[in-house]
């Protein structure tokens, strides 16, 4: 109700008007408020109508996006004890990216509804939006540019989270920084170093990623022999390493194939390299690699084979060389404080006295 409308239905304080005056401003003041009843009536009930649709609608997605998180990270450890599970899931990364993942869908699902609700509401108040709406898109731009290496950082961290190009467990090399994955989260992601050091990098600073935990790894030997050696004896004897390597426990299962021997990979005058490969387990190629040079050792040692870098062996009764006998002995001149030093000095010229 105006306040104009309102002091006029308001009886003098003076006393002066009369008693037919008072009851026609009465009679005014209560014919506007029944003319216009119906319609704050209908406002009130639009507002209310919409508020309640906004929030029981927030309520619906939000809940259902808490039980499809929660069947996601069910399904997870329900393979989590099996073999399968146990080298293509990990339940700690799929729990925080599900989790990553329905953040982001609660927000932007909230921010949608109740942003179309306030508007809906200032309509039913006959507002008009278009100031409003021009000064929110210039608020927004002046936003986007103060704080846009937070927005890059966020938008960063959302399509890695979607595309899963890392998780928890992981090794990665982000380029700035490499180690282990610990967190994963919307705007920085943490590391462990392979020192122990905690790395904190910014999602938006990532340019590349290369993850060495994904799919899997290569462990590659390279066995150096004289070139005089047999080759199909040094085939023989790497095949039959290999080969009962894969049929142990824990390598079983960090073995992901054969090891194949690819076949020379240098000659040389004094030596000759052969190349041996295995596909592994993600992240267990540095464990393999040192199980098969081991093996391998062992086998080439029983067939006879000396790797180069092996002092040969000594016959029985062979008496070994003096190392110092071909030396020579050291010279008087070496000294600078020796008689023969000092002797061999050349005298310096006199200086000029009289300059």
């Amino acid at each position: 109700m105006p306040l104009s409308a309102l002091l006029s239905a308001a009886p003098s304080p003076g006393g002066g008007g009369s008693l037919d005056e008072a009851a026609e401003r009465a009679g005014n003041a209560a014919g506007w408020v029944e003319e216009n009843w119906s319609t704050w009536l209908n406002t009130g009930l639009r507002i209310i109508f919409i508020a309640a649709i906004a929030i029981v609608l927030r309520y619906l997605i939000r809940r259902a996006l808490t039980n499809l998180i929660d069947r996601m990270n069910r399904s997870a450890q329900a393979v989590e004890g099996t073999a399968l599970g146990g080298l293509l899931v990990n339940a700690e990364r799929r729990r925080q990216r599900s989790e990553a993942i329905g953040s982001v869908l609660r927000s932007v699902s909230s921010f949608v509804i109740l942003g179309t609700a306030a508007l809906m509401i200032l309509g039913a108040f006959q507002i008009n939006l278009a100031p409003l709406l021009a000064s929110a898109g210039v608020a927004g731009v002046a936003l986007g540019f103060g704080a846009r290496n937070l927005v890059t950082d966020f938008l960063s961290g959302v399509f890695m989270i979607l595309e899963d190009q890392y998780g928890v467990g992981d090794t990665i090399d982000a380029g700035v920084a490499s180690g282990e994955v610990i967190e994963v989260g919307l705007r920085v992601t943490k590391l462990r170093g392979d020192n122990g050091e905690i790395w904190y990098v910014r999602n938006g600073e990532v340019k590349r990623i290369g993850n060495l935990s994904q799919g899997w790894s290569t462990a590659g030997v390279d066995v150096t022999v004289r070139p005089g050696e047999d080759l199909e004896l040094i085939r023989k004897a790497i095949a039959g390493a290999g080969e009962t390597m894969t049929k142990e426990e824990p390598w079983s299962e960090r073995l992901w194939g054969p090891v194949e021997i690819l076949g020379l990979d240098q000659v040389l005058l004094d030596s000759m390299t052969v190349r041996v490969t295995a596909k592994t387990m993600p992240g267990k190629s540095l464990g393999v690699e040192r199980e098969l040079r081991w093996r391998i050792k062992q086998a080439l040692d029983a067939a006879g084979i000396r790797m180069i870098g092996v002092a040969p062996l000594q016959a029985e009764g062979e008496s070994v060389a003096d190392p110092t006998a071909a030396m020579a002995a050291p010279s008087a001149y070496a000294s600078t404080t020796s008689p023969q030093s000092l002797a061999a000095t050349p005298i310096p010229p006199p200086t000029n006295l009289n300059k």
